[in-house]
């Protein structure tokens, strides 16, 4: 073997190695022709021995710097990869030389991305399991446009930023390397150098799909080896028409639904049985989980995302996630996922100044900061942040099959004044306070996922009166299937809360909701928002006795079951939780030994079958022609009545009475003559309630209130009842 002089070796690129802050690495490591022969370099810190392995036996590698870089030359190339064999201080090693392998990114890959159209950049992006060449190992990839160096460090190589210095792919950011011979469950960290001022730093992975147990936030190194048995499911959903179907959907959070008996939280396998069990025992048709993806506090109830592609390790691995969906969907239970692409945390170990720049958020306060939280705000007008958050919902609902997404906070990303006073924002670029790119980001998005997973389904977290959130993108909507109807839930939170005595000067608090019922498609959530920060639990907020708390709340959810729009219940609502939301422990299973909340129970559970079994509680919650009122005028006596329809004509009567007097004789009209039966009384005795009620009767032909039919009724107190029309 040929030697070259070691002045050969040891120059600016040599010194670059040995201080981490060289941008192209396998420009100088690796083999490379020199001098008509070829040389190879390998830097392994503290290794004191080195030789490369062929077939032919073993080669020696010369030590020339004592920090462990090591040279070898011959005169004919080797056969790559070859394998390295050292000695360091944490032992003996083999690996193949990382420095031999050709660049993983495609051009159309890197073109893509930049972009902003990589749809499936968590495919390329972060860490992934691959064989090259015949050797297994593990390809890393990471966007850091502003760093002269990215290294990844982990256990296999003593978190030290000099061993693995990445290959840079130019001007569009990308850093890439594979290293081969790494095993799943390895945690990793990408160590930067920022390339203006030399400062070195380390990072989680944006794209890691799985992560340690927090506190500590390395990501893992992960591949599925999951089985889905859920095609039946997708393809009904690729053709379900959900608009004119039931739709009750339970809001849960995993870490405080239920815990184990020593107070632990229970793995996905386990939450999957017996959520399902227990949504299938009240009716539920969807979860929704508040979000999942994988955050630092518990506190934050997820909101503050640090792993945008992994589930939680709270509760397991990505396959046990994966076995949590598929179970729900062999049995009949759609997932919703809350998503949060409007802010993140400002931890410094995360997405905050990724490369020691503004890189995912704006660089301006005024635009890039929500003070609100305390978080950074996506830049949604740069490419490669497009790919990241556009990928990232495509991911969810490609490696998980969820059935769509809970859009957190849609209002901050719509306004650039949100929540901000005046001179803490920067108008638009037509001086207008609305966020154009993150409209069209919405936009966007739609498009994408309903062309990629047909049936999926986006409902809005909006409160304000942007027109259109729930119409399709085509005819200038924003794209969502759905918006939560914030409006309905705080007016009629705000009448129930009323003593009796006084709703009757509060009627157009729930008359008001007619007027604009049907310009979106509309989700009535009685959601976490409203039991948490000292507003007290749904039970809480209602007045009187312990009796008359319970008809209230037994009334309230009977609204809800029968005012147009789909149904959201956060955990708790459904046997009247008797304190506020607590995420750091389980709700309050005991109260139902209790009568009260056993009686509400039974309640909800029968109210998610009436939805579900009577076409017209659900078949038009959209439009106009599902409803129509017999009497919003009756506030004197705090009585609400109307129909609903479905598109065959069947109807159904609710009558509501918001007084704790029992309304004996109450005349109101219907639409054709027949027998009457009630299908539903919240006021029976199996509830909780007094058990007041009617037996079936013929329509008399008394005109009233416009029609030519009438029933004679008694309205129990504080409490719905629901009628309908008995066929011969």
């Amino acid at each position: 073997m040929a030697r070259a002089p070691l002045t050969e070796v040891m120059d600016d690129n040599a010194s670059a190695i040995l201080e981490a802050r060289h941008a192209d690495p396998f420009a100088w490591l690796g083999q490379h022709p020199l001098n008509g022969g070829y040389v190879q370099r390998v830097f392994l810190p503290t290794a004191s021995q080195a030789e490369i392995v062929l077939a032919d036996g073993s080669r020696t590698l010369e030590l020339v710097d004592p920090a462990g870089l090591f040279t070898g030359h011959s005169d004919a190339p080797l056969p790559v990869p070859y394998l390295l064999r050292w000695q360091d201080l944490r032992g003996r090693h083999e690996r193949h030389d990382p420095y031999t392998f050709l660049p993983q990114l495609s051009d159309l890959d890197i073109h893509l991305f930049n972009e902003g159209r990589l749809l499936a950049a968590y495919e390329h992006l972060g860490a992934h399991r691959r064989r090259i060449d015949g050797v297994p190992g593990v390809c890393f990839a990471v966007w850091a446009p502003n760093a002269e160096r990215v290294s990844v460090v982990g256990d296999f190589n003593g978190w030290d930023g000099r061993a693995h210095p990445m290959r840079s792919r130019g001007q569009s950011g990308l850093w890439e390397l594979f290293i081969p011979d790494l095993d799943l469950g390895e945690l990793y960290k990408f160590e930067l150098r920022h390339r203006e001022t030399g400062r070195v730093f380390t990072k989680t992975d944006p794209y890691a799909q799985a992560f340690e147990l927090r506190p500590s936030n390395a990501a893992r190194v992960t591949d599925s080896t999951f089985q889905w048995k859920d095609a039946a499911w997708l393809e009904a959903r690729s053709q379900s028409d959900w608009q004119h179907a039931p739709m009750s959907i339970y809001e849960v959070h995993l870490g405080s639904w239920q815990r184990d008996e020593n107070g632990g939280f229970l793995n996905y396998r386990d939450l999957a049985e017996r959520l399902v069990r227990y949504c299938q025992e009240m009716g539920y048709t969807h979860l929704e989980l508040m979000p999942v993806m994988e955050h630092p506090l518990d506190e934050s109830w997820g909101y503050q995302v640090s792993g945008y592609f992994a589930p939680t390790s709270r509760f397991g691995n990505p396959d046990d996630f994966r076995y949590f969906v598929d179970h729900c969907h062999r049995h009949g239970i759609g997932v919703l996922l809350d998503w949060v692409p409007g802010h993140f945390p400002r931890d410094d170990w995360g997405l905050a100044r990724f490369d020691g720049s503004a890189l995912y958020e704006h660089a301006d306060p005024r635009e890039g900061e929500q003070k609100d939280w305390g978080t950074y705000v996506f830049n949604f007008g740069r490419n490669e942040v497009r790919s990241f958050l556009l990928s990232n919902a495509c991911f969810w609902a490609d490696a998980f099959h969820v059935d769509g997404f809970r859009v957190d906070a849609v209002a901050s990303l719509l306004y650039r004044d949100y929540s901000r006073k005046e001179g803490e924002w920067i108008p638009n670029r037509f001086g207008g306070r609305e966020n154009l790119e993150a409209i069209d980001f919405l936009r966007e998005l739609h498009v994408v996922l309903n062309e990629r997973f047909p049936g999926i389904l986006s409902i809005a977290e909006e409160s304000t009166a942007w027109p259109m959130v729930s119409r399709p993108t085509y005819v200038g909507g924003l794209g969502f299937s759905m918006k939560w109807n914030m409006g309905w839930m705080h007016d009629t939170l705000a009448y129930l809360s009323q003593d009796p005595i006084y709703r009757r000067y509060h009627q157009d608090s729930l008359t008001f909701s007619q007027i604009y019922a049907y310009t979106e498609n509309f989700v009535l959530p009685l959601s976490h928002d409203e039991v948490v920060h000292g507003k007290g639990s749904l039970l809480d907020k209602m007045p009187g006795d312990t009796w008359q708390r319970f008809a209230n709340l037994r009334l309230l959810l009977s609204y809800q079951f029968a005012h147009p729009g789909k149904k959201l219940n956060f955990m708790g609502n459904d046997f009247g939780q008797g304190r506020e939301w607590d995420s750091g422990r389980s709700l309050d299973w005991n109260l139902l030994q209790i009568d009260w909340h056993a009686g509400v129970h039974r309640l909800f559970a029968d109210l998610n079958r009436l939805h579900r079994e009577r076409a017209p509680l659900h078949d038009q919650d959209f439009v106009a022609e599902g409803f129509r009122w017999i009497d919003c005028h009756d506030a004197e006596q705090s009585v609400l009545s109307f129909l609903r329809w479905d598109r065959q004509g069947n109807f159904v009567i609710a009558l509501f009475n918001f007084t704790p007097v029992v309304r004996s004789a109450y005349r109101i009209g219907v639409p054709a003559g027949g027998r009457y039966a009630e299908i539903f009384n919240s006021d029976a005795a199996v509830y909780g309630g007094s058990n007041v009620g009617n037996w079936p009767q013929e329509a008399a032909a008394t005109p009233w209130m416009g029609m030519e039919h009438s029933l004679l009724l008694t309205l129990p107190p504080l409490a719905a009842i629901f009628l309908s029309r008995q066929e011969e």
